[in-house]
């Protein structure tokens, strides 16, 4: 087998794609590359190339994936979204992401339990709003479902809560007001039926239009 072209990444300037007997076989860094005493015209053995597929490639990608969580707990997709930007192949992607939930760095459950307990704290949200933005950062449905099934706290409660945080010092029954009152539950994903039941506790009859898509 011969190396009988390179082509240099266009997104990844570090990153060449190696093509032996005219077809594309692995992408590597340069560095690595010339380290490994590869050039165009030169005969390459079936086992150098596995060793730069499984270890060369694969130890870069685990150590660049750990880096990336090593900030903050991320999703599967988003490690796996990261790999792939920094110029990684589907299959090391693939075996780097199997072997870092193996060992526990990557776990969408925990990623969704801290992120529903995080944005209770900070920006308190109906349960469709949370599990929307669980699935929008690669958080399994079936996961979503799970982690929103054990949250203790119901949406008529989340939404009670921010009533009297949000609008306590004002007339809820003054016109302006309560339209506000009812958009500001709308947008953080709150039905219809859920905001007037809520209003209705503060003595607010809502004669607001039903908003039930955020």
């Amino acid at each position: 087998m011969v190396i009988t072209s390179i082509e240099r990444s266009r997104k990844h300037k570090d990153k060449l794609s190696v093509f032996i007997d005219g077809k594309f076989s692995f992408t590597i860094s340069e560095e690595d590359y010339l380290s490994l005493n590869l050039y165009e015209k030169s005969e390459i053995t079936e086992e150098t190339i596995e060793y730069i597929k499984n270890t060369v490639n694969f130890q870069k990608a685990k150590a660049r994936a750990v880096r990336y969580l090593s900030l903050k707990i991320r999703t599967e997709q988003e490690v796996r979204d990261k790999l792939k930007s920094d110029g990684y192949d589907r299959e090391c992607i693939s075996r780097v992401i199997e072997e870092l939930k193996a060992i526990g760095y990557i776990n969408n459950k925990l990623y969704a339990q801290k992120y529903v307990f995080d944005r209770s704290k900070l920006k308190p949200m109906s349960k469709r709003m949370l599990k929307n933005k669980l699935l929008s950062k690669g958080i399994p449905e079936e996961t979503a479902d799970e982690v929103l099934g054990d949250w203790k706290f119901e949406d008529s409660d989340v939404a009670r809560s921010l009533i009297k945080r949000k609008f306590g010092k004002y007339d809820l029954n003054d016109e302006k007001i309560k339209k506000k009152a009812y958009m500001f539950l709308a947008h953080r994903g709150f039905d219809s039926y859920t905001i007037r039941e809520v209003l209705r506790e503060f003595n607010v009859e809502p004669n607001v239009e039903p908003v039930d898509e955020v």
